[in-house]
């Protein structure tokens, strides 16, 4: 009875092993939810786009983008932060909701610091610095001049204020020291629309976006926004070439819940930057004026400090806390 006892209690205890073994050597065994805080059809919705199916290929697992748009991306980011650590729930976050929303909404339903894993940088997209025609300026340097020659007469648009395109236009205006007026939008293409119409005289907006009417000269771009010229526009400097400490684009990155195994983290953040290395996904990606990155864990986290102490400086300068 001894030895029978004894042998059932050694396979009672076998089968519960089982689970949590076979689920830690077959990761991922059931398809992943990856969720984009931004509409259909949005920047971030198309970058994701463009990765995961390479991304699909490295995993060998079915990844599902879900679109939960709304409040500035905090809806589909805190559905993340409160999400099971177990690698099947991961987000595709950009600048608005992690590094800027927080410090303009107090009540914003998660810390990124504390409530998410960091798996890897996954893109960059440049900004790109656009004036209308009608404006008498054909450099940064100029416009800064015009700027200081009319205080508060010129004007800027946006996406909607705390957007990242919002946040690059103050950015600008601390650095240079001017006072260029914010004129939010319900979109940015609502704001792209009035630039060309010339209700307002300036814009930073996503170079893929922007090229078009670059080209048929509706709009005349004075710079990059970022720390390098893009290989699309070469001839096109970078506003800090004009002597200005600025430096900012839209970037994107996924992270996982806290708390999400270091293995799991590992696996993921291996086969996404294998699926940005692919071929057909680097070149989707300079189709729309955007660059594959990886990162380190470590790296991502250094970019969430650094950039959540520059938009606070940015964020207290333009008196924009509690607006």
């Amino acid at each position: 009875m001894r030895l029978i006892s004894r042998l059932l209690l050694l396979g009672i205890c076998a089968g519960l092993s089982l689970p949590s073994i076979a689920q830690g050597q077959a990761y991922p065994h059931k398809p992943i939810r990856l969720i984009a805080p931004s509409s259909a059809g949005g920047p971030t919705d198309v970058i994701t786009r463009i990765l995961v199916p390479g991304w699909i290929e490295a995993l060998g697992q079915q990844i599902v983008i879900d679109n939960r748009a709304g409040a500035a991306g905090m809806i589909g980011t805190e559905m993340v932060a409160k999400a099971a650590p177990d690698g099947y729930t991961l987000l595709m976050g950009f600048t608005g909701p992690l590094v800027i929303v927080p410090q303009l909404n107090d009540a914003t339903p998660y810390d990124v610091l504390k409530d998410f894993a960091p798996v890897s940088l996954a893109a960059s997209a440049p900004y790109v610095m656009l004036v209308h025609p009608g404006v008498p300026a054909k450099s940064v340097k100029e416009f800064v001049a015009l700027a200081k020659s009319r205080p508060g007469k010129l004007n800027f648009a946006s996406g909607g204020t705390g957007t990242g395109v919002h946040m690059a236009g103050e950015l600008f205006n601390l650095a240079a020291g001017v006072r260029v007026v914010h004129v939010p939008y319900k979109g940015a293409g609502p704001g792209m629309t009035a630039l060309i119409g010339s209700e307002v005289d300036m814009m930073f907006n996503g170079l893929s976006a922007a090229l078009p009417h670059m080209k048929t000269e509706r709009l005349r771009a004075l710079a990059v926004a970022g720390d390098k010229r893009s290989p699309l526009v070469p001839e096109l400097p970078t506003v800090s070439e004009s002597g200005l400490q600025f430096n900012t684009s839209g970037w994107y990155a996924v992270l996982a819940p806290r708390g999400t195994p270091r293995p799991i983290l590992a696996k993921l953040r291996a086969t996404l930057v294998q699926a940005m290395k692919a071929p057909q996904t680097k070149g989707r990606m300079t189709e729309i004026a955007v660059e594959a990155v990886g990162s380190t864990p470590e790296e991502l986290t250094r970019r969430l400090r650094e950039e959540t102490a520059t938009w606070a400086k940015v964020i207290k300068a333009a008196g924009l806390k509690g607006k």
